[in-house]
């Protein structure tokens, strides 16, 4: 599958979808307090897709060599890295939760997502992953511009994180995505400056940096064939976007009026 590039319309359909993602997550985010689960997050997730008229992207999704995804969203709690499956488990004080939201709007558009909560007052180690994690993304998406490379991305993300002492996962990217959930290019969260793929005005895809505290092995959860958590049980955290390559530089198109306020070298969520 090669790179596709968007055009005028698809861009305002891939805003909608984006944007309606981001309002999943404003939904849910005042529920999520200690003695929720994640399958009443997930209900909450399924009740607004519902009154948007958009559905889950995840409930069903089944990539070659995986069971059937059985939710609406994907919850990962503490030191599961990604694609952790919603259970009746309260969550308790001093959790941190990423909750990954995909929509898919009625003309057939995804818009991908993801954020980090805590829970109740956490550990200064939690919220300081949490913190540079946010950060790493962004450190990413100020990489995008016309002529950049997706090597760029990656370097920018991964010297960020090592320089705070954090691992970066290599085994999950982030995707194009339009009219399909994955697309090319795979966008790594490491890598050398000046390589890959170059960038181009009409590019869509996810930037989404998993990081952990400790080291960056990863390995599988019992035999659901989706949960992942670090090897050594350290705390992980994620945060996603879908990002627009403009003529100028990038659009973040996963914006609501929830949205956690930027971080303060960032000046502006459209270049």
């Amino acid at each position: 599958m090669s790179i596709t590039i968007k055009t005028a319309a698809d861009i305002a359909a891939m805003r909608e979808a984006c944007r309606l993602a981001s309002e999943v997550l404003d939904y849910i985010a005042p529920h999520i307090q200690p003695g929720i689960t994640t399958l009443e997050i997930d209900r909450l997730g399924a009740e607004c897709m519902a009154r948007q008229g958009t559905r889950s992207a995840t409930v069903g999704y089944q990539p070659p060599g995986y069971p059937p995804y059985p939710a609406s969203l994907c919850t990962s709690v503490n030191h599961v890295v990604c694609h952790g499956i919603p259970n009746d488990k309260p969550l308790k004080k001093g959790d941190i939760v990423n909750v990954d939201v995909t929509v898919i709007t009625q003309d057939g558009w995804y818009g991908d997502n993801s954020r980090m909560y805590l829970i109740g007052e956490c550990s200064v180690a939690a919220k300081r992953l949490c913190a540079l994690t946010y950060e790493a993304m962004w450190h990413g998406i100020l990489q995008v511009k016309p002529g950049a490379k997706l090597g760029d991305i990656g370097h920018a993300i991964q010297k960020f994180a090592e320089g705070h002492g954090l691992s970066v996962v290599r085994e999950f990217c982030g995707h194009g995505i339009g009219k399909n959930f994955h697309e090319e290019p795979q966008v790594l969260h490491y890598g050398r400056p000046g390589t890959l793929e170059e960038l181009k005005p009409g590019m869509i895809f996810t930037i989404e940096p998993m990081l952990n505290v400790g080291r960056r092995e990863i390995k599988e959860l019992g035999n659901d064939g989706w949960t992942i958590i670090t090897k050594d049980r350290s705390l992980s955290a994620q945060w996603e976007h879908t990002v627009l390559v403009t003529p100028t530089g990038y659009e973040v198109l996963t914006l609501s009026a929830g949205y956690p306020a930027l971080p303060d070298f960032v000046h502006a969520t459209t270049t």
